[in-house]
């Protein structure tokens, strides 16, 4: 991710830890963090729920409750307001600064976000849309990569309607993270929901046969569904097609799999379910925002 030119021009750098850059408007507010130092157990919370989302190196984090975790480019986290987070900068210098972004946005706008989502927006389980999991952490889909990229060009533009754009790109960024969050538990929790809920069922099938040729019509007969309602179904509960899930999920195993072996990355791409190494590199950038051998040099 791309911080604009207009951040750069105005930003002050007091800090060489956490040094933080903000724009408030209603109902919500950016800031973004740039670490230019090794540093260990900073402190850092927020009065309402924020998304800190990694731009670039690597952090630690130690969150209330969970074990510590690595926040890597193209991750995302949610937390609720006023939780302290404890936070190491294992790699940051100069030449290799941390940045991340954090977006607040205040409980009434997600209320009503979830309020509108459940009057125009069934879904198949019979489910209401609730307030998202906290300390959810997860992968940017490409939907969310492009709303913060378009929501730190819009916080750092001077224009008259600024409020207004950043209102309705908020909205949207709500609506695919409760859809994200949705995903999730599917797969954390799809052994349990297989019976019950199609698509819980379908994300353990998906899960069992990642190597294999999977496309819309195995996928919809496995559903019981025309393809054309599978897809749009399927679309509107998960946030995303069909295909980009299964190469988000390929990508996630494929993460793993660099980080944990040291085997090329022909077979690495082969065991996801990948083809050719073309698509397998330009789908990993897309989702990571690093190539698979950047990817592994940081890691």
């Amino acid at each position: 991710m791309q911080l604009s030119n207009s951040f750069y021009a105005k930003r002050k750098l007091v800090d060489l830890v956490e040094n933080q850059t903000s724009y408030e408007l209603e109902n919500s507010a950016m800031h973004i963090f740039e670490t230019h130092k090794r540093a260990e157990a900073v402190a850092l919370r927020f009065n309402s729920p924020v998304l800190a989302s990694m731009f670039q190196g690597k952090k630690i984090m130690h969150l209330k409750d969970e074990p510590k975790f690595e926040f890597l480019p193209g991750e995302s986290l949610i937390l609720p307001s006023n939780e302290l987070m404890i936070i190491d900068f294992p790699e940051a210098r100069k030449t290799n600064p941390t940045r991340c972004l954090a977006m607040e946005i205040g409980e009434e706008r997600i209320e009503q976000v979830v309020q509108l989502m459940n009057e125009q927006m069934t879904r198949t389980d019979g489910a209401t849309w609730d307030v998202m999991d906290y300390n959810f952490h997860f992968t940017n889909d490409a939907g969310i990569y492009q709303i913060l990229q378009r929501l730190v060009y819009l916080y750092t533009e001077n224009h008259p309607s600024k409020n207004f754009f950043v209102s309705n790109m908020v909205q949207e960024l709500i609506v695919r993270i409760l859809q994200t969050n949705v995903r999730k538990s599917y797969q954390t929790d799809a052994h349990s929901l297989s019976g019950t809920h199609r698509f819980a069922f379908l994300t353990t099938y998906i899960q069992e046969h990642l190597r294999e040729n999977l496309n819309v019509k195995d996928l919809s007969e496995q559903c019981c569904m025309s393809e054309s309602n599978f897809y749009r179904v399927f679309k509107q509960e998960m946030g995303i097609s069909p295909v980009d899930y299964i190469n988000q999920l390929r990508i996630e195993k494929a993460k793993v799999l660099i980080k944990e072996n040291e085997c090329d990355l022909t077979e690495i791409f082969l065991s996801c379910g990948f083809k050719n190494r073309s698509y397998f590199n330009r789908t990993f950038k897309k989702y990571v925002g690093l190539t698979p051998n950047s990817f592994r040099q940081v890691n």
